[in-house]
């Protein structure tokens, strides 16, 4: 007997208009079209919202990220069609860079580069956190990935989110997807992967060493200064670093002037949430089975671990240069806080020191250093992209 509700033939159920091209879609051809690749790919998003949702690993990207790889694997989805929401994100905030300046307009009202003020030689310690950039990029051109994509993995090292997506987007957008999750991947495993390298680099005397904390103040007009003068510089000597240098300093100007809370406040809030949740769904979008299942998607996850390694590594070291110079006045740990991950990678400096001697205290050292990282990693994505010929 047959039962009248189920079709004997399965029907057209929805019908769009693409261009010239009509798309029909019919009951169950999504079935039919899922492929194993997409599976897996569904798999991997579920994998980045277990991991942001369990293990708390950057939540507010990884949880967006895997979000919307899950929707771009489906199969047959209008998301990521020419005119699909997926694809008007990418198009509108990624491509144009617009979602990663919004997010540095947040970071910057929510910084405080007092500590880098108060003690500016740990502006070094953020140069030297960026040897593994370069490093790194020399070991993936031996590696077999064209320049712009060696630049975009060596990137990866900054451990700067926004800043990886910002160069890969204009270098290689096709290696995006892969390149933003080991960049938030990693930075959320700072904790993890920075203490065997402190302790490796470092002996036991050494980062026991306490470090004097008698900064001299720092007025207002050299807060409001600040941001200004780094702008005009960093502009006019590496333009292609202007876009992210000048939001993150707008951003910082907003929350130093004191008298625009309203506009620091959205920066910090509405603004840098609302452009997260757009980017990770559009970056997630990027990680298709065909782009982000192959072995060089592998090779760009160690050598971007390769590449924070380095970046270490190069503080830690000239940390320890400047503790030889110095007389032991400075304890080579916070060279380890010279890359972006701010404020994690302050705080672990401070962890471990106190690890060895409850009473040691470096935080304000180490957050000079981060600062500084923080610029630092900014200048290094404009020097790639002015040496790589990139607008």
């Amino acid at each position: 007997m047959e039962i009248a509700w189920l079709p004997t033939r399965v029907r057209p159920i929805r019908c769009t208009q693409h261009g010239s091209e009509t798309m029909t879609t019919h009951l169950f051809d999504g079935i039919l079209a899922l492929g194993w690749g997409q599976v897996l790919m569904m798999l991997v998003g579920g994998g980045l919202v277990y991991l942001a949702i369990a293990r708390e690993y950057e939540p507010m990207l990884l949880l967006p990220i895997g979000v919307g790889c899950i929707l771009a694997n489906l199969p047959l989805s209008f998301l990521v069609k020419e005119d699909g929401m997926l694809a008007l994100l990418y198009s509108v905030g990624v491509s144009n860079e617009l979602f990663p300046l919004l997010i540095f307009l947040g970071v910057g009202a929510m910084m405080d580069f007092r500590p880098l003020l108060a003690q500016p030689v740990f502006a070094l310690m953020g140069a030297a956190g960026q040897f593994g950039i370069f490093g790194t990029l020399m070991i993936a051109s031996l590696l077999g990935y064209d320049i712009y994509e060696s630049a975009s993995i060596g990137i990866i090292g900054a451990i700067d989110g926004p800043t990886s997506i910002y160069v890969s987007s204009q270098l290689a957008p096709h290696l995006l997807g892969p390149i933003a999750v080991a960049a938030y991947s990693y930075m959320s495993l700072v904790p993890i992967i920075q203490p065997p390298v402190m302790r490796l680099l470092t002996t036991r005397s050494e980062r026991r060493i306490h470090m004097d904390y008698a900064p001299r103040p720092v007025s207002r007009l050299a807060l409001i200064l600040f941001p200004l003068v780094v702008t005009i510089i960093v502009g006019v000597l590496v333009p292609q670093a202007a876009p992210l240098i000048a939001m993150l300093m707008v951003g910082n100007l907003f929350k130093e002037s004191g008298v625009v809370d309203r506009l620091s406040r959205s920066a910090q809030n509405e603004i840098i949430n609302v452009a997260t949740i757009f980017l990770g769904l559009a970056v997630g979008s990027t990680m298709t089975a065909s782009a982000f299942l192959n072995w060089r998607t592998l090779g760009i996850l160690v050598l971007g671990l390769l590449a924070f390694v380095l970046d270490t590594a190069a503080g830690l070291l000239f940390g320890k240069l400047l503790c030889a110079m110095t007389g032991r006045r400075i304890n080579p740990l916070v060279g380890a806080a010279g890359i972006s991950a701010f404020p994690m990678s302050g705080r672990l400096v401070q962890r471990i020191a106190q690890e060895e001697d409850f009473s040691n205290f470096v935080l304000m050292h180490a957050m000079g250093a981060n600062t500084a990282g923080q610029l630092g990693s900014v200048i290094a994505g404009g020097v790639l992209l002015a040496l790589l010929g990139a607008v």
